[in-house]
Order: C-alpha cells, then structure tokens, then sequence
C-alpha cells in the first residue's frame, strides 16, 4: 500500500507538507468534529501531504491519537502520529503498534511527550518507560520481524512497515543543553530515525545551524520546519515557559502585542510571517514544513502554503525578521554577518565557562569508580569475588539494603538494581530526571532548568554535560547507548548485578557473565 507521506518526504523534487491537528478531551465533543471536518477538507487538497496529530498535548488527557490516526486512514489522508513515551510502558507501546499495523498507520513522530499534567482526580502518574531513543529501537526491531519466544522455540513477527521520524531543540540558551540535544539526536539517528522535526521557535539561524549540524554529520535523513501560527496569547505563555520546549523571546512577544492591536487582531501579520517562514525552509533546503496552531482553518494553511512560495526566491530577504536571539544564547556555529545565519566554523566551546557548579561528590565518584569498577584494575577482582560470595545467601539482602542506604545519601537512588550512574557522570536518571531520559536529555529544558522543576533544578543532563566536560568526556554521552531499565533487578544490588555481568554495564564492558544462584 502506498505511503504518500513517505514518497513525498523523500522525493527531493517535492515540498513536503503535513497540517497539525490538536485533540481534545471527550469522544464527541466540537472540537472532535472539527478535527475530523479538517481531515476531510485536508484529503482533497494534494498538496498536504499528511495530518500531523498530538498525543495528549500540554500532558493532558485527549482523544487517542492511534484512534484519530486510524480513523484519518480511511479518508485517504496519511497520518502522522505523535508516539510518546510519558504514559505507556514498553508493552503498551507494543501493542499499540501491533493495532496501528492492522489499521494501516505507518508514520510515526517518536518523542518524550510533555510530563503529565491533569487527569481524573488528580495529577497521573508518569510512565517513561521507554526514551524515544530505546522506542526508535524497538520500532525497527519491529520493522525487521521481531525475535520473540524463548530460545528454545523463536519466533519470528511479521514485518511492519513503520516511517519513523524523531524531534530535536535548536532552541537551547546554555551550550550544555544544546550541544547534548545533538548528542542524543546522534543516538536517534542511529537507532532508525528516518525524518527529523525541530522543536517550535522562531529564530531563523537556529534553524539554520540545526540542518547544517545534520547535513554536515551525512545523515541522509529529511528534514522538515516547523511553522507555528502565533497569536499573542499563545506567544506570551510560550515565552514564560508555560508550554515547555517551545521558545518566543520577549521581542518577539512585542512584536505580538502591537499586531494584536490591528482590525484584524494580528490574524494577517501572523500568517504572513508563518508564509515568510515557509519560504526560509524552502530556500534554506529544507526538505518540507509541519505547519500547526490552535483552531487554524484549511484556508489559512493553504495562503501559508501558496504566499510562501511565492516568497521563496526571496527568502534571504526575510532572515533579518527572524533574527531572534535569547540573550547571551549558544549556537553551534559562528555567525555569518553577511545573510544572519552561520558560517561553518564551529563556536570554540573549550574555554567557554560550564552551565553548573561541579560538586566535591563528583570528584569522590571518579576517584571510587577508579577504585572499584574498572575491569582488570584496583579493588575490581576483590569486589567480585566477594558478589559471587554474597550472590543466593542470606546475607545478600542485608548487604542490598547497606548499598541503597550508601546510594540514597549520595545519589538519591531509587533502586532500580539497573544501574545507570556510570552513564550520567554519577547523576541517576531514575531519581533526578522526572522523564527518567537514560540517553540525554529531553526537549523540554530552559535555560539549563528541568522542564517540570523549573528555577529549582537545573536538567541531569545540562549537569553531566557540565561534569563531563571539565574533565573533556562530554563526547561519551554522544557515543553511550543506554538500554531500557530491566525491571527484572528492581530492589536488588545494583553491585551485584555488576560484578557478575548481568546489568546493562557489565554487559557492555563484557563483565563475565555469572548466573543467579538459587537460594
């Protein structure tokens, strides 16, 4: 069956386009029946390529956005689903791309998702029990056949056919969150990525620097804009960081307030601008747009559409508009002062100062892993054979219990028996990342704060970046692929499970395997 989202993605002769649609609460509601009156509207337009759909935007409850997928396949329009990670385990995820298989749902948008808000009675509980790079994995498993079964009798599932994109932030202030963006977009790539979408800003030569990064790392993967039509009210809670991840700098907000003020109430300046981003993408080499914004009609896509290419061959002309720096921002590159976007030289970040204070803890942790966890060195041979003397005893519990009192005080461990401290430069990310992200960070920081603590603390990864790199090791978070927690080790000894090869880290420093003794 074809896949016109797809074709069109990759035909580089062919301007990809897809139109957001937004799900609400409730099965019937209005603003059901709008999505699915918008959906209809899109299918006979050939120049919309796919309907982007949200997954419980905001960490809202909504509409299934599998559901609306499903449904939009059957009015001959590609959908593109948004597949997070915050409320489904590894399991509930399978399930539902086993569903959207038979329901003929190919394209996926894989990312974190927004932390859960709101729900029946209360705030949820968050799940993350995947991070969307371990999700690009288990999709191309999937895509592939997936092995399952035991080894004594495999089997092997049918071979799915999902298009799989990932997200990336360009709009990052302090080096250490963006250059970790692209550390983990790096992970992403590798792990199946097959499209990359930016997260919503508006400052142009971020968006320059975010496809020269990609393009000049020869990943041959499309690229798509991002076209967010604002209106005042939208911009303003952007800009206060009430919508985490989407950065409006208070010029911009400005800007906003004054066209607001217009006969129209802003509606023309705003869609003129999303048209005047349309044709920077375009002129750019972008290989398509995702244009969205709350209760836009088809009939504003459309102008978008049809201003923007007439812009196009005149879209340096308007990178100047776009010129929307936060204040004492990094970017990747330097600057071309020519047309306002960048040079290829990249900024010299050796000298510049670390975006978090590097505590004694830290220090006292590289010293012990010196110690005691290097294979072959130190205390390494001693430690192990004492694990294989407490494994299967009744003192094994007693000494669990001892190291998770020695962690909690030192790492606020949560216990996991998965140990992911050595991948984080002794930050856990169980603990101390509420999205729980083992391969970097999230989308959601700003300015160098957790998404869901913010002006408290600062992002577990924006501290390991800063850990890392006083020591010139940041790259390893770049070249570290951290598997999914095996919930198997839950409450025992993350020591143990070290020691004798069985965790995720003994595997990968090839640790001899030693199996469970029986008690």
């Amino acid at each position: 069956m074809q896949n016109k989202f797809k074709e069109a993605l990759l035909d580089k002769s062919v301007f990809s386009v897809t139109w957001e649609l937004v799900p609400g609460r409730g099965a019937k509601e209005k603003a059901q029946e709008t999505i699915f009156a918008n959906a209809e509207a899109a299918a006979k337009n050939d120049k919309i390529h796919g309907l982007t759909i949200t997954d419980n935007p905001g960490g809202n409850p909504a509409i299934s956005a599998e559901f609306l997928g499903a449904e939009i396949v059957r009015m001959g329009i590609e959908p593109l689903v948004h597949f997070t990670c915050k409320d489904k385990n590894r399991n509930q995820m399978e399930g539902l791309l086993h569903g959207l298989t038979r329901a003929g749902v190919r394209n996926l948008l894989i990312m974190t998702g927004d932390y859960p808000v709101s729900g029946f009675d209360g705030r949820p509980k968050p799940v993350f029990d995947l991070d969307p790079v371990q999700t690009l994995k288990m999709v191309g498993e999937l895509n592939a056949g997936l092995e399952v079964g035991t080894a004594a009798k495999p089997a092997q599932l049918q071979k799915t056919e999902f298009f799989k994109g990932c997200a990336v932030s360009p709009f990052k202030r302090d080096e250490a969150e963006q250059v970790a963006q692209y550390y983990k977009l790096k992970k992403k790539i590798e792990a199946g990525a097959e499209f990359v979408v930016p997260q919503l800003g508006y400052d142009m030569r971020k968006f320059h620097e975010m496809l020269q990064f990609i393009r000049e790392q020869g990943w041959n993967v499309p690229v798509m804009g991002n076209i967010y039509i604002l209106p005042f009210g939208a911009g303003r809670a952007m800009s206060n960081n009430f919508v985490p991840g989407c950065v409006v700098t208070k010029e911009l907000v400005a800007q906003l307030e004054k066209e607001k003020d217009a006969a129209d109430k802003g509606k023309g300046a705003r869609l003129e601008r999303a048209a005047k981003m349309f044709a920077c993408f375009k002129g750019m080499g972008y290989d398509g747009v995702h244009i969205g914004g709350h209760g836009v009609p088809i009939g504003d896509v459309e102008f978008i559409m049809g201003r923007g290419e007439e812009l196009t061959p005149n879209w340096l002309d308007f990178v100047h508009e776009f010129d929307l720096a936060q204040p004492n921002g990094f970017y990747y590159y330097q600057k071309d002062e020519k047309t306002g976007l960048n040079t290829k030289t990249p900024t010299v970040r050796a000298n510049r100062p670390l975006d978090a204070e590097i505590p004694f803890s830290y220090s006292f942790s590289r010293a012990m892993h010196k110690m005691m966890f290097e294979p072959g060195k130190g205390l390494f041979g001693t430690m192990q054979s004492l694990m294989k003397a407490v494994d299967g005893t009744g003192f094994e519990h007693f000494f669990s219990k001892f190291e998770h009192l020695v962690k909690v005080g030192i790492f606020d461990c949560e216990n996991c028996g998965d140990c992911a401290l050595m991948d984080t430069a002794y930050l856990c990310p169980m603990s101390q990342c509420p999205k729980k992200q083992r391969n970097g960070p999230c989308g959601g920081s700003f300015e160098g704060w957790c998404e869901v603590y913010p002006g408290e603390r600062k992002c577990v990864w924006v501290q390991a970046y800063s850990r890392l790199k006083k020591h010139g090791e940041e790259e390893t978070i770049r070249e570290t692929y951290v598997p999914p927690c095996n919930w198997d080790f839950y409450q025992t000894s993350s020591w143990l499970n070290f020691y004798l090869g069985r965790d995720h880290v003994g595997r990968r420093l090839k640790v001899p395997f030693v199996p469970k003794k029986k008690k």
